[in-house]
C-alpha cells in the first residue's frame, strides 16, 4: 500500500494511492476524486506537483486536466472518439497527443 501525503490548508492529508480514482486540475488547484465515495479533495496544488509525487506506471496524464490511476480503467477508446470509461461509470477526454501515449503503455 503506497501512501501519499498531501498539505491542505487543514494540515497534512494521508491518502492510500490505491483509494484515488482521478485527480482534476482547475487553475492552481486540484479536486481529488476517492474510489470510497468520500467527498472529493480540494487542495492548491497544480496537477504537475501530483504527476511528480504519484507513480508513473499507475497514474496516467490523460489530458492537461487530468491525472488517471489506470487501475479504475475500464476501456481505453480510440481514435475518433479519445476517451477512457473508468469502472465507476464517468467517461473522460483524452488529448490527442496522449491517446497515442496511452495506446502504447495500455
Amino acid at each position: 500500500m503506497e501512501t501519499i501525503i498531501i498539505p491542505t490548508n487543514k494540515g497534512l492529508q494521508f491518502c492510500n494511492t490505491n483509494n484515488i480514482i482521478r485527480i482534476q486540475g482547475m487553475s492552481n488547484y486540484c479536486k481529488i476524486f476517492f474510489a470510497d465515495n468520500s467527498h472529493p479533495l480540494t487542495v492548491a496544488k497544480v496537477l504537475h506537483w501530483f504527476e511528480e509525487h504519484l507513480p508513473a506506471s499507475v497514474f496516467w496524464r490523460t489530458h492537461k486536466t487530468h491525472l488517471v490511476n489506470s487501475r479504475y480503467v475500464k476501456q481505453l477508446h480510440t481514435p475518433q472518439k479519445r476517451y477512457l470509461l473508468l469502472f465507476n461509470g464517468e467517461m473522460l477526454a483524452v488529448s490527442r497527443r496522449r491517446a497515442t501515449l496511452l495506446k502504447k503503455i495500455a
